[in-house]
């Protein structure tokens, strides 16, 4: 008689990158004896005491200030927190900005990169509406993300892909704590002009329908995004 096989075990998932910096970070604090109130070291030799990126420093950081860890002050650097007992666990937070931002370059380029090819005029025209809303409600941080978000499923509608509608939906509801942390903290008002120009940019290339510029307007678009976040 056929012996049934054994059940599989399911795989375990791997540990964020952030959450094993923001650990390593927190032991950092326990072995140097870093007294509440105390400031860490400057990112930059932060990270490379710990030989880790910019980046997925920053990302820790933000993940331990959101569990009460630490204090990020902006110009000023960041401290231990003087709360009386942190919470041992980190809230579970989703994917780290960095890394929805690298997936986002990989895919939204070539989003843009079909719609320039595919788009017709009524496409074009909702994409400027979503450009023209950004311009309107420059000020208005809420509506502003709002017109944002309705410029990136606008293009991605203009491919005529709902699949690819839906995977730009996902990736910008991983949008969430972390990211809005990491953005209060490290989004100039510089950038917020450069990417009203970038989306000026990615919509002259769609609707002239050049493939290749749609292509590179967006990458370099999200490259800066990166660049600012990472870079502050």
């Amino acid at each position: 008689m056929k012996k049934n096989p054994a059940p599989r075990e399911a795989p375990v998932a791997e540990p964020r990158l952030y959450r094993v910096v923001a650990s390593r970070i927190q032991q950092l604090i326990k072995d140097e004896d870093i007294q509440p109130g105390s400031r860490l070291p400057a990112e930059r030799e932060l990270a490379a005491k710990l030989t880790v990126s910019r980046a997925s420093l920053r990302e820790a950081l933000i993940a331990l200030e959101l569990g009460g860890v630490v204090e990020v002050r902006g110009g000023s650097g960041v401290y231990v927190s003087e709360l009386v007992e942190p919470p041992a666990e980190m809230p579970e937070v989703g994917p780290g900005p960095f890394e929805v931002l690298a997936a986002r370059r990989l895919i939204e380029s070539e989003v843009a990169a079909i719609a320039a090819k595919v788009a017709t005029d009524s496409h074009v025209d909702a994409i400027l509406r979503a450009v023209m809303e950004m311009e309107l409600h420059h000020e208005d941080r809420t509506s502003n993300e709002q017109a944002d978000r309705n410029f990136h499923l606008a293009i991605a509608r203009a491919t005529g892909n709902t699949a690819l509608v839906g995977v730009i939906e996902y990736l910008w509801n991983q949008r969430g704590t972390l990211w809005h942390k990491l953005k209060e903290h490290f989004q100039t008002e510089d950038l917020r002009k450069q990417t009203l120009q970038d989306h000026r940019k990615v919509l002259e290339a769609i609707a002239s329908h050049d493939v290749a510029g749609a292509r590179q307007a967006m990458r370099a678009h999200l490259e800066r995004v990166t660049r600012t976040f990472s870079r502050g």
